[in-house]
């Protein structure tokens, strides 16, 4: 095997090239610390020290359970300057799912960060593992950041790996069953990050923040690898409540969200303007520019260059919503089994909007004869942990993985389009099959939805339950059930016969990580989601548009 550069070797050269040079933000109490270049490798350094004098050896694993911080990153780095493996775990992950990933993965350490729920890892995590806490109010640990990191000289032999070698074990969100463990290898990490800083042409001057999970993919290779690759300056968030200060602290020039976020900015917008009259105010020259230019500000990237969209479709009506007021958000697609970006559409094109564009270089895309995205590239996992038939069965005999998404080819503009997951086809009482996201994609049209899942498996045409978005619920019920009686006419106007909606369901309570309907990053849980609604949506429908 090759030996490959890893995110510490950057780190290590950047911290020699610039060492004064900012690098991290972290907030902590409303005051923010700066960590320079050469402060976070020798963190770093001194922390990869630290595991090893704790009886650690190259190739244990090491779980960190925290949300984004500074210290995320530099335990990320010192865990493959040890020659360790490091298994991130999702901050919002409950008792049962922790407690599986840990024992799954074997892990001998954990780092405990910021959580919003101390109570679900102190379930679990017993005197069987070593608890590392980072310097915030979290878990009683076995040992604390700042106290390692004071103890230990900065470690001298760093671990150098092929690039074949074992990077990281990153557990899917786990829409359905228990989370599986995808095995990347450095060199498909390296690859990734560096085609992704390439293409999206990251450069010393950008500045990023920090806040979708770090134990998912997309923020691990798409914003933490390309950042340290390319010389990033990284922000953190403190929490939710000092989400909108903290972003317009950083002043970023790349943000990367996913649709839920990106709809709920829109709706905020929404909420203090009418649809109606910001769409008269963008058609006045001079006065429309000027009122972008405050929306752009107001939603804190004012100085963004670069804006993209990932984890799950987003609709091409919300895609042009933004670039009305000079937001061009170009939409990304990948996998944890591809190690996040594998197609993108970048440089942005309003012809290529609702699509995913084009592969990144390196990287074969190809549909099956049942309209399956397989892939082939030097980024895709090398297997599922301790999962061999698994893994099997998730390549073709050429090679390319099967990656579960539906997907089509648009001549037309030259890209990719994702038309869902394989899986969430459902066949209706006529015999026929349907695809529910293009369905849920045109509902989205209306201000008033925030949520959308179709489903109808066995009925005799499709049902659509919903959740209202701020601005629906605060309409009267008949304001409503008009408004939602006119897009159900429209989206059925240009379905086929099969496709078509008998009823919208409107839902008590929104679907949040917390109930367990939406995974940690945003997706509809569906099958929890149709196993709810089963009896409601079985029912006879007196009216097209309804209550739950």
């Amino acid at each position: 095997m090759a030996a490959v550069q890893t995110s510490y070797h950057h780190l290590l050269s950047w911290a020699e090239r610039t060492p004064d040079r900012a690098f991290l933000h972290q907030p902590r109490n409303g005051q923010v610390q700066t960590f320079s270049w050469s402060e976070a490798a020798d963190i770093s350094r001194r922390m990869a020290s630290a595991l090893l004098d704790l009886g650690l050896v190259p190739g244990d694993k090491v779980a960190i359970l925290a949300k984004n911080s500074a210290e995320w990153f530099l335990a990320d780095c010192a865990v493959m300057m040890a020659g360790l493996i490091s298994v991130p775990i999702y901050p919002t992950a409950e008792a049962k799912t922790i407690r599986y990933v840990i024992d799954h993965s074997e892990a001998k350490a954990v780092f405990i960060g910021l959580l919003d729920n101390w109570e679900e890892p102190g379930k679990v995590l017993d005197d069987s593992i070593i608890k590392i806490g980072f310097p915030y109010q979290t878990i009683d640990c076995d040992h604390q950041w700042l106290d390692l990191v004071d103890k230990n000289e900065p470690l001298a032999d760093l671990h150098e790996p092929d690039s074949g070698d074992v990077m990281s074990i990153l557990y899917t969100s786990g829409s359905t069953g228990n989370p599986k463990g995808v095995i990347l290898s450095f060199g498909a990490y390296e690859y990734s990050c560096t085609t992704c800083a390439s293409i999206l042409e990251f450069n010393e001057s950008d500045r990023s923040l920090s806040y979708l999970p770090l134990a998912h993919i997309t923020e691990r290779a798409v914003v933490e690898g390309p950042a340290i690759i390319a010389g990033v300056e990284i922000y953190f968030s403190e929490s939710l409540a000092t989400f909108q200060t903290d972003l317009k602290r950083a002043k970023v020039t790349l943000f990367v969200s996913v649709p839920r976020l990106w709809v709920k900015f829109q709706a905020g917008i929404q909420a203090k303007i009418s649809p109606l009259k910001l769409s008269i105010l963008l058609a006045i020259p001079f006065v429309g520019k000027a009122v972008a230019k405050d929306l752009r500000e107001q939603l804190g990237l004012g100085y963004a260059r670069l804006t993209g969209s990932g984890s799950a479709p987003i609709s091409p009506i919300t895609l042009k919503w933004y670039q009305r007021i000079g937001i061009d958000i170009g939409e990304g697609w990948g996998m944890t089994e591809t190690t996040g970006l594998s197609c993108n559409n970048s440089p942005f094109s309003i012809e290529r909007i609702g699509t995913i564009g084009n592969p990144i270089p390196g990287t074969e895309m190809k549909l099956s004869e049942q309209g399956e995205i397989l892939l082939r590239s030097p980024a895709v996992m090398t297997e599922y942990y301790k999962e061999p038939e698994l893994t099997k069965a998730a390549f073709t005999d050429d090679g390319f993985f099967r990656t579960g998404d539906k997907g089509e080819w648009d001549e037309s503009c030259q890209a990719f389009r994702i038309t869902g997951r394989v899986k969430d086809l459902f066949k209706s009482a006529k015999g026929k099959y349907v695809t529910p996201v293009p369905i849920e994609s045109k509902l989205s049209a209306s201000p008033l939805l925030e949520q959308i899942c179709v489903m109808g498996s066995g009925l005799p045409a499709p049902i659509a339950v919903v959740v209202l978005s701020p601005i629906g619920a605060k309409l009267a019920k008949e304001k409503i059930e008009e408004s939602l009686e006119n897009t159900l006419e429209q989206v059925n106007g240009v379905l086929e016969s099969h496709e078509r909606l008998a009823a919208i369901v409107i839902a008590k309570e929104p679907w949040t990580i917390e109930n367990e309907l939406l995974t940690p990053t945003m997706k509809l849980k569906r099958d929890k989601l149709e196993a709810m609604y089963k009896a409601v949506i079985s029912r006879t429908f007196a009216n097209r548009i309804c209550w739950e």
